[in-house]
């Protein structure tokens, strides 16, 4: 990484109060986005908060986020993003085919409408830019406005922990290997 990563100990008291918010959270540790943003303590603070509620209590639940948060990943080719989530996806019960078609740019397995306007809704925002309206009502009609809103907002930040990730060159651990 780019940045140092500080221990508690080296912090200001404003970066230790977003590392105890952090591990005091869901996630129970300081993830590596969130140890970029620390020097940013109120950025790092927000962000963690988001990132809290877009991993842990979207409407989609633990195994539909991550086919946001897998699409987000390969297309911003963030090699971390996409190493950790594989694995999450996967714990969460995500179908490992699934999440081979998203890492080879293949079309999904046959597999439920609530999935697939999952993927099709992030992959056409990160691909086009835009939604078209019979996307849009596709997914009103699986997930109503609040997963519109959450799948924004799930591509987005995930667009943001994307950029931080590559923009600080975030390696992958020791053994790991890139998929995408």
């Amino acid at each position: 990484m780019r940045v140092p990563i500080l221990t508690r100990d080296q912090m200001t008291p404003e970066q230790q109060a977003v590392h105890d918010a952090a591990v005091a959270g869901k996630r129970g540790r300081m993830p590596p986005p969130a140890q970029a943003w620390i020097f940013s303590p109120e950025l790092a603070m927000r962000t963690q908060h988001l990132g809290e509620f877009i991993r842990y209590d979207t409407a989609f639940g633990p195994a539909l986020v991550e086919v946001a948060i897998l699409v987000t990943a390969k297309y911003w080719r963030s090699h971390y993003e996409w190493w950790a989530h594989r694995r999450l996806a996967e714990a969460a019960g995500l179908d490992a085919a699934i999440i081979n078609a998203i890492r080879d740019g293949k079309p999904l397995p046959p597999c439920d409408e609530k999935t697939q306007v999952i993927y099709d809704y992030a992959r056409t925002l990160h691909e086009t830019k835009q939604i078209p309206l019979e996307l849009h009502t596709r997914m009103v009609a699986a997930w109503g406005e609040r997963g519109v809103a959450e799948i924004i907002g799930t591509c987005g930040y995930y667009t943001l922990v994307s950029m931080t990730l590559n923009g600080l060159d975030v390696g992958l651990p020791d053994g790991a290997v890139s998929e995408i």
